[in-house]
């Protein structure tokens, strides 16, 4: 088969990341083998071929995203049956340890992501895959393959966010930080989702615009000085209930004291840096939550999936590439030039 290997880490994606003739994989005896129609990119794709901040393993086939079809099944296999229709739950967890039974199997220590930390060469950028069946979830037939790998991880971290998390109610004002990128654009539709005033925020024009094609009531363009003044007059000087964060060092403290009196802020990313701060007397004054959000259940991907069946959620598609060029979706994502979601399709070199 067909896969996109890298053997060594580089800055470049176009340097190492190269279609190789490699061989089937063998699936265990709990897991299926898919065929995959649709890949997604996400930006741990880059840390891996980065090999910053993590070491991945080497050789390396990236993807974290897949959905395609069952061609094979292992013996233990009860639930999925060959011909099904079915997207990746990249959240790889023990499932037995206290935090996977108590349902929270995104803070297991031996979790890791597929497609990232796995591996050498299991990811979700060849033309067949495997996974354990508790990592498998069924598409309905109207979600197509290519709406279910955009969604999947960042809907389902988006959701986490949102409903797992920050336990968002109707009626609330919810600032979405980077309303554009994978998690923002589920992050508007979400919110909205729960009939809640969304302010976006995007770093240009067009992607403001867009913000507003996603559902949001009001956009402000983070990349200006006082971009945060302008959410505060938006609101009336009141400020907002919960604020959806990934950017990060430079716009985190700024976020802190936009919140409300017992608001929350909830993040999952930091793609400015890490090395923020912040004023504490919002802390304990406003008596704010501050919450961490990373990845997210099986059960929540499964609300994400049930939800774009209903048209409810949609992904934003910025292109497909055809898979003897898929590097360029690297180079793409690391230039930040796209909005919504890059994929492609093993199957169509």
């Amino acid at each position: 088969m067909k896969a996109a290997v890298f053997r060594e880490y580089n800055k470049d994606p176009t340097k190492v990341v190269k279609i190789e003739d490699i061989d089937v994989p063998k699936i265990k005896a709990n897991e299926v083998l898919i065929k995959v129609e649709s890949a997604a990119y996400n930006y741990n794709d880059l840390w891996a071929i980065w090999g910053d901040p993590v070491k991945t393993p080497l050789p390396h086939i990236s993807g974290s995203d897949v959905a395609g079809t069952v061609v094979e099944i292992g013996e233990d296999v009860t639930k999925l049956k060959v011909g099904d229709r079915v997207v990746s739950h990249s959240n790889m967890s023990c499932r037995i340890c206290e935090q996977c039974t108590a349902g929270r199997e995104y803070d297991c220590k031996e979790r890791s992501i597929w497609g990232f930390q796995t591996g050498p060469l299991w990811g979700g950028f060849a033309q067949y895959t495997h996974l354990p069946e508790v990592n498998v979830a069924k598409l309905p037939e109207n979600v197509s393959f290519e709406d279910a790998a955009a969604i999947s991880m960042v809907g389902m971290t988006a959701w986490h966010m949102l409903v797992g998390r920050a336990r968002i109610i109707p009626g609330q004002t919810v600032l979405i930080m980077g309303g554009t990128s994978g998690v923002g654009m589920v992050g508007i539709q979400i919110a909205k989702l729960y009939n809640c005033n969304v302010i976006a925020t995007a770093g240009n024009q067009q992607k403001m615009d867009k913000c507003l094609e996603l559902g949001a009531d009001n956009v402000v363009n983070h990349r200006e000085a006082d971009w945060y003044k302008k959410v505060r007059e938006i609101t009336k000087k009141e400020g907002v209930d919960i604020v959806f964060e990934h950017i990060g060092k430079n716009v985190f403290p700024q976020e802190v004291g936009l919140l409300k009196i017992g608001g929350t802020l909830v993040a999952t990313g930091a793609t400015t840096g890490y090395d923020s701060t912040i004023d504490l007397r919002f802390l304990f004054f406003k008596g704010t939550n501050l919450l961490g959000s990373t990845q997210g259940t099986k059960a929540e991907l499964e609300q994400v999936i049930y939800w774009t069946s209903k048209n409810k959620l949609k992904p934003l598609i910025h292109t497909t590439l055809p898979f003897s060029n898929m590097v360029e979706g690297h180079a793409m994502m690391a230039g930040a030039e796209q909005i919504g979601k890059i994929l492609t399709n093993p199957q169509k070199l």
